[in-house]
């Protein structure tokens, strides 16, 4: 282990390319790789265990819809903080976020760890209000990923569509498109009769969602209770 790489030590839960990815970057972030653990190891409830994660200050999850919820329960169960950015298993949510405040434990879940994708949701925000009381704009969200990915609209494109919805009291469509192996572009279009707005997020590589998931997991440790990205990008802003 380098000195680069001593620190908090993380418990990798998913073997697949953002496993890879957040062991690769880790070291460069300060933190300690102790356990990589496949995606469905925990199929039967045996796989994750506080000896299979090695004694981690925190986990990070990226796997897939239908194992995420049982990798969280179990980390939970076994007294460590997860960070989960699996998506399409939010229906789960409400029981695992009891299950976190019942066992005082500590979990971090987002549908997408990019901090510009938090500063953009906040634009987002602020531009359906200002837009708000005129009628005459209507929206609608572009979301592009690989073509690897699972659900659609994605977890970010929902939750844009929903900060978009709050903010102008009318629906708003999501446009999947899936293609390549772009790791996300979304983009807000306000269009009107005669003028059109365009607000784009491009991540570039998916080393962005790698690095904001060691954020938040280093950011987790010593906390209590259920969180996002909202509370991470406050805590970076003051």
């Amino acid at each position: 282990m380098t000195a680069a790489a001593r620190g908090p030590r993380v418990a990798v839960i998913g073997d697949g390319k953002m496993g890879r990815t957040i062991v690769q970057l880790a070291p460069e972030r300060g933190l300690t790789v102790c356990a990589m653990i496949g995606a469905r190891a925990n199929e039967g409830g045996r796989g994750i265990t506080r000896a299979a994660l090695n004694g981690a200050d925190a986990a990070v999850e990226f796997t897939e819809p239908s194992a995420a919820a049982a990798n969280v329960e179990a980390a939970l169960r076994a007294g460590v903080p997860i960070v989960c950015g699996t998506t399409g298993w939010y229906d789960e949510l409400p029981r695992l976020r009891e299950l976190a405040l019942a066992l005082k434990g500590a979990l971090f879940a987002a549908p997408n760890f990019s901090v510009g994708v938090a500063v953009f949701a906040r634009i987002a925000e602020r531009a359906a209000a200002a837009l708000a009381p005129l009628e005459t704009f209507d929206a609608h969200v572009v979301e592009t990923h690989h073509t690897a990915k699972k659900d659609a609209p994605s977890g970010t494109g929902a939750m844009l569509r929903d900060v978009l919805q709050q903010g102008l009291h009318r629906d708003v469509p999501v446009t999947s498109v899936r293609t390549g192996s772009v790791p996300g572009t979304h983009e807000l279009i306000f269009d009107a009769p005669f003028e059109q707005i365009r607000l784009t997020h491009e991540a570039r590589d998916r080393r962005v969602f790698a690095d904001g998931a060691l954020l938040a997991a280093r950011w987790l440790i010593g906390r209590t209770g259920v969180f996002g990205m909202n509370d991470l990008l406050d805590s970076l802003l003051t």
